[in-house]
């Protein structure tokens, strides 16, 4: 009987030996990292010298015209933080007046009126705004080759070839119509 302890050993059996090196591997590795970690540090490198030259480079005003005092103030437009702003006579109204949330209704309400309301955009070259529901309905005859009523669509002042020469030519529409 033979002894249970003892190792079984088969001789015609070897490892493979066209697996891949563990060592090689390693190495592979190692070198990838070493690789990595130089990269990154002289791309370091290379921004802090092209900064460092951008600083130098740009020690001059960009131009001669004086900076207004609220340049940095961005003006008829909603504010993402609430700058102080000059009242009519010029003195500062508290922030708390003008918010972003403020601003925005504002902003948007003025669009509305914009898109629902007829006014000038040009009086003098007579470029007219209308509202854009209007606008829609000219526009969707214009494009269906329907011949354009004398009335008024939904209450539009109504003109002539006359009338509109006189103002300066065919009057054009902006806010909605092409």
């Amino acid at each position: 009987m033979p002894d249970p302890h003892a190792e079984i050993v088969n001789p015609e059996t070897h490892h493979e030996t066209s697996d891949v090196s563990v060592r090689a591997l390693m190495g592979f590795i190692l070198i990838f990292v070493i690789f990595g970690i130089l990269t990154h540090f002289a791309i370091w490198g290379l921004y802090k010298v092209l900064a460092g030259a951008e600083r130098r480079r740009n020690t001059g005003p960009v131009t001669e015209m004086q900076r207004p005092a609220d340049m940095s103030v961005p003006q008829n437009q909603p504010l993402l933080q609430p700058f102080p702003r000059t009242g009519a006579k010029g003195e500062p109204q508290p922030p708390i007046l003008s918010t972003p949330v403020t601003d925005l209704a504002q902003m948007r309400a003025a669009e509305q009126r914009a898109l629902t309301s007829y006014g000038w955009v040009d009086q003098q070259k007579g470029i007219v705004r209308i509202p854009i529901d209007e606008a829609m309905k000219l526009t969707l005859q214009r494009l269906s080759g329907a011949p354009a009523s004398g009335a008024p669509v939904s209450g539009a002042p109504a003109t002539s070839p006359a009338g509109a020469a006189a103002v300066g030519g065919p009057p054009q529409s902006h806010g909605g119509a092409p």
